[in-house]
């Protein structure tokens, strides 16, 4: 039996598309992307990380779909951000008009925006530095 870290960083060069086909292919897997080109495999979440981030993920969508301001995101969506990193935060929320102004393709694969609201759940393993 291999037994390896809670994430795992691959240097491996790949094209934005090779990248999203990657993780199309493996949807069992949670793959992000740093802006120097490495590949992260995220663990699952523990039963306690996992319900706190459903209360967060919720939270976000009812004050979203009360306000109407923009839209919310849950955990399984990929951002490409302006340094090239892709990444997917616990949650996150993007204002109206920076959606409605993407493309159907550009909404369909990774969002290519930062998004302007991020909420991120600090696991057991992560410092607080």
């Amino acid at each position: 039996m291999v037994y390896l870290p809670d994430t795992l960083e691959l240097t491996i060069n790949l094209s934005d598309e090779q990248f999203f086909q990657i993780c199309q292919d493996n949807r069992d897997l949670r793959f992000e992307r740093t802006s120097e080109g490495y590949l992260i495999i995220m663990s699952p979440t523990g039963g306690n990380t996992g319900r706190r981030n459903i209360k967060l993920s919720t939270q976000l969508e009812l004050w979203s779909s009360q306000m109407k301001l923009g839209v919310a995101f849950d955990s399984n969506t990929g951002f490409k951000l302006p340094n090239g990193a892709n990444r997917s935060p616990d949650a996150s929320w993007i204002k109206r008009e920076r959606w409605e102004g993407l493309t159907p393709e550009e909404q369909d694969k990774f969002v290519p925006l930062c998004p302007d609201f991020v909420l991120e759940l600090r696991s057991p393993s992560d410092s607080l530095s």
